[in-house]
């Protein structure tokens, strides 16, 4: 029974005739021939390369391998390759026989389309107070630096005359029942801010018996030399600033211009201070950045008794009534503003003191010393005064300046107190100008009340307010002679029109923003100011805004 069972079975299963066998092995025999190991139809690259290197007799697996095996080598000959560039181009960047970038004028000027909105660059409607205080104490943290020198080519220059204000000095004025500011006048080359010359320029003083000096200067310290400082003492900062005022007007003088001969005189050098210990010690430290190691003997100290250096002019009673009048008008102007008075009677409460007296201690010169050195603020029994107080009171200096210029009275009073001092600095470039070798270099050491009405005298409104160590400088330039009638030029007033003159305010060229020179056309073909425009100026011009045609009659007739 079973093996009927399995007969039954297999007589189920369908029976295939010879036909169909044989077309299944020749389809099958098709396939195989397609898909051999060294078939010319589908073969890949990595068999190709094993048939080109010799390999053809290999099975298909071993030509896989070997493909493989060739391919891995020729990677690790692409990395070796790049590898050694690489070190080859650091190597040359290092002996700098190849530009690390391209250069700013090779790269080619790609246009963009992206819109770009200008940015206007204005001036705030109203100076802030703080910004303007920094300013005014002109901390020494970098290299003096500026526009004097500056000229076309072939011009000569002939002359200079600086006038300066003092560096950065000890209040004048002490805040009622506080503390003084803890400040050291010695000079102390270890302590901030210092300068590489410093500890020279106190050891050069210290030989300064050899010059002359007028008596009144001979008993004057030449360095400040007090651990506490005393009230206007010249600081350490101070000092600082004219050994950097020295040592730029020196690279561009003395260098550059060879202004002052290699064995120079006396006679070459002017040197002139008012009485005060901090504008003397000022001067003397720009003449040390000027000229190192300079030769007391040659130098000659001159005294100045007037801040105006008006000298022999000095007696000039209208300039006298216009200062009075000028300061009613600020008296009026800081009585009636609320706010002014509002920040005092709140500082007289915190120190314990009348209002009156608080406003009679002028505090913003002592706060002002506080900003300038870092110092925290003053306090009193019932509190400090803060940066808000001096912000106000600093404000209110600010508008005083913008109304007196709108007022104008004291132009009037600067037009009559700068003339002296504007007159002999124009004698003293003719002197030079005829071929005398007298005063090539001329400094004035002075005070804010020195510069600021010279500054208005020439019309320099706009100006800011002489901080510490500002400087004032007027030079005196000689074109080159013309082709044609070049003997003509040599004197007279063929000389004169080949005389020009700049005058620069803290390293700022601002000839043609003064009265004299503002209509000048530079672009014309002359790009200075002549001479004859200043000297103009100075013996008629500026007394036009007073009705007068002279410095007597301005001095003693009021305009109508």
């Amino acid at each position: 029974m079973p093996g009927r069972k399995k007969e039954v079975f297999l007589d189920l299963v369908p029976q295939r005739d010879e036909k169909e066998k044989e077309k299944e092995e020749k389809e099958k025999g098709s396939r195989s021939s397609r898909s051999g190991p060294l078939s010319s139809r589908r073969r890949p690259a990595w068999c190709a390369a094993a048939e080109g290197a010799g390999l053809g007799w290999l099975t298909d697996r071993d030509a896989r391998a070997a493909g493989t095996m060739m391919a891995q080598n020729r990677f690790i000959l692409l990395l070796a390759l790049g590898a050694v560039l690489a070190v080859l181009s650091l190597s040359l960047q290092f002996l700098h026989l190849i530009p690390i970038s391209p250069i700013r004028e090779e790269r080619p000027a790609a246009k963009s389309r992206k819109r770009v909105s200008p940015v206007l660059h204005t001036d705030p409607p109203e100076p802030d107070p703080v910004y303007e205080a920094y300013a005014y104490c002109n901390i020494p943290n970098r290299t003096e630096q500026g526009w004097e020198g500056h000229s076309p080519a072939d011009y000569k220059l002939l002359s200079v005359q600086v006038l300066i204000r003092h560096g950065d000095r000890y209040p004048l004025y002490a805040i009622p029942k506080t503390k003084r500011p803890a400040i050291d006048c010695t000079l102390d080359p270890h302590r901030n801010p210092t300068h590489p010359k410093l500890a020279a320029f106190v050891n050069h003083m210290s030989w300064g018996g050899r010059a002359r000096w007028d008596p009144v200067l001979s008993a004057l310290p030449r360095v400040p030399s007090h651990s506490a400082c005393e009230m206007g003492e010249l600081t350490q900062t101070g000092v600082v600033q004219h050994l950097q005022n020295g040592e730029h007007l020196r690279s561009v003088y003395i260098k550059r211009h060879k202004l002052l001969p290699a064995h120079w005189s006396g006679r070459q050098l002017h040197l002139e201070t008012t009485g005060k210990s901090r504008t003397l010690q000022s001067g003397l430290a720009l003449l040390y950045g000027l000229l190192p190691d300079f030769d007391w003997a040659k130098v000659s100290v001159r005294h100045q008794w007037s801040t105006l250096f008006c000298g022999s002019g000095c007696d000039c009673p209208m300039r006298n009534q216009y200062l009075e009048e000028e300061q009613r008008r600020q008296y009026e102007l800081r009585v009636a503003d609320v706010a002014l008075e509002r920040t005092y009677a709140e500082m007289a409460r915190l120190v314990g003191v009348a209002t009156r007296q608080m406003r009679a201690a002028s505090p913003v010169d002592s706060l002002l010393c506080h900003l300038c050195h870092g110092l925290s603020f003053p306090c009193g029994a019932r509190g400090c005064l803060s940066l808000r107080h001096f912000s106000s009171i600093k404000r209110q200096q600010l508008e005083d300046e913008r109304e007196r210029r709108r007022r104008g009275l004291y132009r009037r009073y600067a037009l009559l107190a700068a003339h002296p001092f504007l007159n002999g600095t124009a004698v003293r470039m003719l002197r030079v100008a005829s071929g005398r070798r007298d005063e090539l270099l001329a400094l004035f050491s002075a005070h804010d009340v020195t510069l600021a009405p010279v500054l208005s005298a020439l019309g320099l409104s706009g100006a800011r307010f002489p901080r510490f160590a500002a400087r004032l400088v007027f030079e005196l330039w000689r074109s080159p002679p013309s082709p044609l009638g070049a003997a003509g030029d040599e004197a007279g007033d063929g000389d004169l029109r080949r005389l020009f003159v700049r005058v620069l305010y803290d390293g700022e060229d601002v000839t043609f923003r003064t009265t004299f020179c503002r209509a000048h056309k530079r672009h014309a073909g002359q790009p200075l100011c002549p001479f004859a425009s200043f000297l103009s100026f100075v013996r008629r011009d500026m007394f036009g805004a007073l009705n007068a045609t002279s410095y007597q009659e301005a001095c003693r007739r009021r305009p109508v």
